[in-house]
């Protein structure tokens, strides 16, 4: 599993005009899944997503978590994560687990985050979506579950 993880100040999804997610402070996840990726992934991911310390304390350091501060997920699936760009001009997306494989550890990753205390609001699976956030700091990581 990848995931590319922004600070955000406020974002929200739209499907066809309409609103299906939206949050305050938090943290807007894309979420990529490869072949192979099991709940383990879900749950290593969803533990680091929670737990990094990326709000600052008092003294400006980068001491809190995103359970520290409150903070909301919008979490979307995207394929295109693991597009691979380094032969051709067009992206291979080979790598990408099939969509009935890769929703369903999609919805069980954001499962495990409710789990973990975290108000989650998610996209439309498969849909296309526009993404809005106003990324605070800015501050953006990728994670993946596997070395």
């Amino acid at each position: 599993m990848r995931v590319v993880l922004q600070r955000s100040k406020a974002a929200q999804v739209t499907v066809n005009g309409e609103t299906v997610g939206a949050i305050d402070r938090g943290l807007v996840l894309l979420v990529g899944i490869t072949h192979g990726d099991t709940e383990a992934d879900a749950v290593y991911l969803a533990d680091k997503v929670v737990n990094l310390r990326i709000y600052e304390d008092e003294q400006e350091k980068m001491n809190h978590s995103l359970l520290d501060v409150g903070g909301s997920i919008l979490s979307v699936s995207q394929f295109t994560l693991y597009g691979d760009c380094r032969k051709g001009r067009r992206p291979n997306f080979m790598e990408a687990a099939r969509p009935e494989e890769a929703n369903v550890l999609y919805e069980r990753f954001n499962e495990i985050l409710r789990e973990r205390g975290v108000q989650v609001e998610t996209g439309v699976f498969g849909a296309m979506m526009d993404v809005q956030l106003t990324n605070d700091g800015p501050v953006t990581l990728i994670l993946e579950s596997k070395k």
